[in-house]
């Protein structure tokens, strides 16, 4: 038997943090099942689901975090229960305006109102092509229940798009 393992990672970026974790993984019998890391502002930062032998999770995890000494701040978490997502309705959101702050936290509230779960999102800052502003782009990999109002749910989206001055599109 196995125990899920997710572990979130930060430190100053500098080569060979994938294979030290990878290593660490593979010296406890574990398996790298999915991850997302990435390098920004000089910073690594990266979350990483992993198997592990049920025998072998208390170890893993003590070894890891260990590495803070090596300047690697690490927090591991046993999952628990996968939640059931039979039934639910799963769909993306795409924005794109000029940049300000608080367009996330503003979207958002109206996500949460609905009960939908930002299952994924993705957002960069990047220089408009011929105006040379910046722009905000976002996706979102939203889960929402059988019983929410899509159309709801849209119009809301699209009243706060007007005020926001954003283009949103629900897929």
């Amino acid at each position: 038997m196995s125990r899920m393992i997710v572990l979130t990672v930060v430190s100053d970026d500098r080569p060979g943090i994938v294979e030290t974790l990878s290593g660490i993984l593979a010296s406890h019998e574990g398996n790298w099942t999915q991850s997302n890391m990435l390098s920004m502002a000089g910073k690594f930062a990266g979350i990483l689901l992993a198997r592990v032998p049920h025998e072998q999770a208390e170890t893993f995890c003590a070894a890891v975090e260990a590495l803070e000494s090596e300047g690697l701040h690490i927090v591991a978490q046993t999952s628990g229960e996968v939640r059931d997502t039979a039934g639910m309705r799963e769909f993306s959101l795409d924005l794109v305006g000029q940049d300000r702050p608080g367009i996330i936290s503003d979207i958002t509230r109206v996500i949460a109102r609905h009960h939908i779960n930002v299952e994924e999102l993705d957002t960069e800052c990047r220089s408009a092509s011929m105006s040379g502003e910046i722009l905000f782009l976002a996706r979102a990999r939203l889960l929402a229940p059988s019983d929410v109002s899509l159309a709801e749910f849209q119009q809301e989206l699209e009243d706060l798009a007007n005020e926001l001055m954003v283009d949103i599109t629900l897929d």
